[in-house]
């Protein structure tokens, strides 16, 4: 989702090509484009870029006009630490809350640490839009790499009908506002295919 968002929120054309996942979660086909046999890989120059965050690292070095870093250098720092805390953390909240846009979760998903990773994301959000969003809706303001990085995390917290602190909860709804989230959400509930590994909760 976070590549796919930023490319289609900051209007950048790509193609996409749409793998099916096995029932272990797998996508097939993969392998064919990245040297993991993962989603998502970007295709530049017949040249794969794999996983999410090289990916959006790669977009803003090719498009520097669209500034999807903050301007400032030092929002800049902490927006590319907010996205790797995302990238390497929060494991407790993702494992037990996988993504799942066309279900209603309420209640499930609450494992040892997902309270904690909540609490520690809400704080996160907090703290960057009390320092750099007076611009904007979004974490920095403006719509950055950070927002496309937390938009499966805002998924996950509507899905399983997560209680937020009011600041945390306008800015899930700023994010799910974003015509290229809307554009994914829309997708997610016409999709039909069943994946049972990722769908722990469906009865």
């Amino acid at each position: 989702m976070r590549p796919w968002v930023l490319l289609r929120q900051a209007a950048i054309p790509f193609e996409e090509v749409q793998l099916w996942f096995d029932q272990n979660a797998r996508a097939q086909g993969a392998e064919r484009y990245s040297p993991t046999g993962l989603v998502p890989v970007l295709m530049v120059d017949d040249e794969p870029i794999w996983d999410s965050l090289a990916i959006c690292e790669a977009v803003a070095d090719l498009f520097p006009g669209k500034r999807l870093w903050p301007d400032d250098s030092g929002a800049r720092r902490i927006a590319r630490a907010a996205c790797a805390e995302m990238h390497a953390g929060f494991r407790a909240l993702r494992n037990a809350m996988p993504m799942n846009i066309r279900a209603s979760l309420p209640g499930k998903g609450r494992a040892a640490g997902v309270q904690q990773d909540i609490e520690r994301i809400s704080a996160l959000w907090a703290s960057c839009r009390a320092r750099y969003g007076a611009g904007g809706a979004l974490l920095f303001g403006d719509f950055t790499i950070a927002d496309a990085f937390y938009a499966p995390v805002v998924m996950r917290f509507r899905t399983y009908a997560v209680k937020l602190p009011s600041a945390a909860q306008a800015y899930v709804d700023a994010v799910c506002a974003l015509s290229a989230v809307q554009d994914w959400m829309a997708a997610g509930r016409a999709e039909t295919a069943f994946v049972a590994a990722d769908e722990p909760y469906a009865q």
